[in-house]
């Protein structure tokens, strides 16, 4: 039967509370960590398949229509479930904000970084994302314990990105530094995403997805064509192919698992999956990209998953405040 707006959209409480306290709570099931895997084996792909887009399709096309992709598909879902999105402006100010600090802004600094930063350089500073979720949850918002444990997480995942990418990787940083910083600037971005996604809990994780990815399209389009002229471009088969599996894998299905994981496992451990895309993500690039396999692999990814596990198993015994 279809649900009301505001049944469908939300939960009972309501979304204007400043920040929850913890949202994840309770005992965690095998269930909640498969959900983060899946969500690392979701965004792992962005990269490869940018690569694969970006020669003959521009960054701001690329990423409009890879969100109007997505948000098409999660609309069609919510439309055969009978969900309607909210239509109040409060619940789109919500949206709009989101999707500008986890996507729309930090996927265009990337997108654009990406064509002159190699891919090893760019997965090992974006995977400082949850160094910097920590040190924001740690000292600013408080919203969540931020434990000893998970710093020691945060920095045993750190090393071993590192060891898998290689540290022939590092040596190239003041090359490009420009588009290198931009990229840091971006895991910022995400970090304080995960952060400011809490106040989206009450809603529908299908719904908050849909209506963020619906926005961050939109508005991507019209510097899409004007700057772009889209009508112009001889895309490959192969960049409009991964442009729709992007928008289907990474965006609709990312997004949406994204704020199932922050409400059920906070946003520290929700960060965690970053490190998990790693090893993933290397295995895409090689099968899609043929690029080789990285030195120290078998290191660097005993590092990650022990950074993971730090990051996941809850010990609120090693509170820093």
């Amino acid at each position: 039967m279809p649900q009301s707006t505001s049944e469908a959209g939300r939960t009972t409480a309501s979304a204007s509370t400043p920040l929850p306290s913890m949202v994840a709570t309770g005992v965690r099931s095998w269930r909640d960590y498969a959900l983060l895997l899946a969500l690392a084996c979701c965004w792992s792909s962005t990269y490869p398949l940018a690569k694969l887009a970006l020669p003959t399709i521009p960054p701001i096309t690329f990423i409009s229509a890879r969100s109007l992709i997505a948000a098409a598909f999660l609309f069609a879902i919510l439309w055969m479930r009978g969900v309607k999105v909210p239509t109040d402006a409060k619940a789109w100010k919500l949206f709009a904000t989101q999707q500008l600090i986890n996507s729309t802004f930090p996927f265009l600094i990337i997108t654009w970084s990406q064509q002159y930063v190699p891919a090893s350089n760019t997965v090992v500073l974006a995977s400082t994302t949850p160094i910097f979720a920590f040190l924001i949850t740690s000292l600013i918002t408080r919203h969540e314990p931020a434990t000893l444990l998970k710093l020691v997480g945060a920095i045993l995942g750190l090393a071993g990105t590192i060891l898998i990418v290689g540290l022939d990787a590092l040596r190239g940083l003041s090359s490009e530094i420009v588009a290198e910083i931009a990229i840091l600037l971006a895991t910022i971005s995400f970090a304080c995403a995960t952060i400011f996604g809490l106040r989206l809990s009450e809603y529908d994780p299908m719904v908050v997805a849909a209506g963020s990815l619906l926005f961050g399209g939109l508005v991507l389009l019209p510097p899409s064509l004007l700057i772009d002229q889209p009508w112009t471009l001889h895309p490959t088969p192969t960049a409009i192919i991964a442009t729709i599996v992007m928008g289907i894998v990474s965006s609709a299905l990312g997004l949406m698992l994204f704020y199932v994981c922050l409400g059920r496992l906070g946003t520290l451990t929700t960060n965690a999956q970053g490190y998990l895309r790693i090893p993933i993500g290397v295995g895409l690039s090689v099968l899609l990209l043929g690029e080789s396999v990285p030195s120290n692999l078998a290191l660097g990814l005993l590092l990650v998953m022990a950074g993971v596990a730090a990051m996941t198993v809850p010990a609120e015994k090693f509170k820093l405040h």
